[in-house]
């Protein structure tokens, strides 16, 4: 059955694990398609596909973080057979680690591992004002300016910008409204945290705040770069996560022989 939320570049045939990722504000789940040749063939990746891109662009993008929890569990049906993992890029930090909250209170199986990059996590107030309530003009300006993340050939070009906007702002909102309880009980699994060193928007106590959400163990790594350090850090990034994984691994061929 086709699932429009779950997207596979490179099949794996017998893996023995998923890392299901999540993107940044506005993007496309192709971003990941690169890392596929930084894994192990162990290792199958699934990225997420949010509504109102690239395959999806139809769709209506959805404005509140509840709305793309409950759309990413449903897509997880039947797919959480293996052991997996989440990795989440600055927005798709917050979406992991709350997707990874709602499957344990529904008393499903638990990722063996989160990783979150470049955001502070979900209960730590919003220290800057908000995006999502200024005009097309002001958002696009604002938004370049805290993390240039929209390439200038395309914030020049109008068609592009319109069919990017929507997205965009959705997810922004959705980012801005989430306002989750305090004190609530940590997760069970490891969590490593990545960021760039040189990311205005996430410094270090950003980073290391994420251990109130760390019921195990838990590793902060920082790398050179501004917010998009995973770009140029690709490969190093992507085998420090499946050395992070190595155990879960090793296990699950054992029990395979076995």
């Amino acid at each position: 059955m086709s699932n429009s939320w779950l997207l596979r570049f490179v099949p794996r045939h017998s893996p023995r694990m998923r890392l299901f990722c999540f993107t940044h504000a506005g993007a496309s789940a192709g971003v990941f398609r690169p890392w596929c040749q930084d894994l192990p063939e162990s290792i199958e990746l699934v990225a997420i596909q949010l509504p109102g891109r690239a395959n999806r662009l139809n769709e209506a993008p959805l404005r509140r973080m509840a709305d793309l929890v409950a759309g990413v569990v449903q897509s997880l049906g039947g797919q959480l057979g293996l052991p997996y993992a989440f990795f989440g890029h600055s927005m798709g930090a917050v979406l992991a680690s709350e997707v990874a909250r709602r499957l344990r209170d529904m008393g499903e199986r638990a990722p063996v591992h989160l990783f979150v990059s470049g955001r502070r996590p979900p209960h730590w107030p919003n220290p800057d004002p908000l995006l999502h309530v200024l005009d097309d003009a002001g958002f696009v300006s604002e938004v370049q300016r805290r993390y240039g993340g929209i390439p200038p050939e395309v914030a020049v070009h109008e068609d592009l910008m319109a069919l990017l906007l929507p997205a965009l702002r959705a997810d922004i909102e959705a980012l801005e409204t989430h306002l989750p309880p305090l004190g609530r009980e940590p997760l069970a699994c490891p969590v490593t945290v990545y960021g760039g060193a040189d990311d205005p928007l996430t410094p270090l106590d950003h980073l290391h705040a994420w251990r109130e959400d760390a019921g195990g163990s838990f590793r902060v790594r920082v790398w050179p770069g501004d917010h998009f350090y995973l770009q140029a850090q690709r490969s190093p990034l992507l085998a420090d996560l499946a050395d992070s994984l190595l155990p879960t691994l090793v296990g699950t061929a054992r029990e395979a022989v076995g």
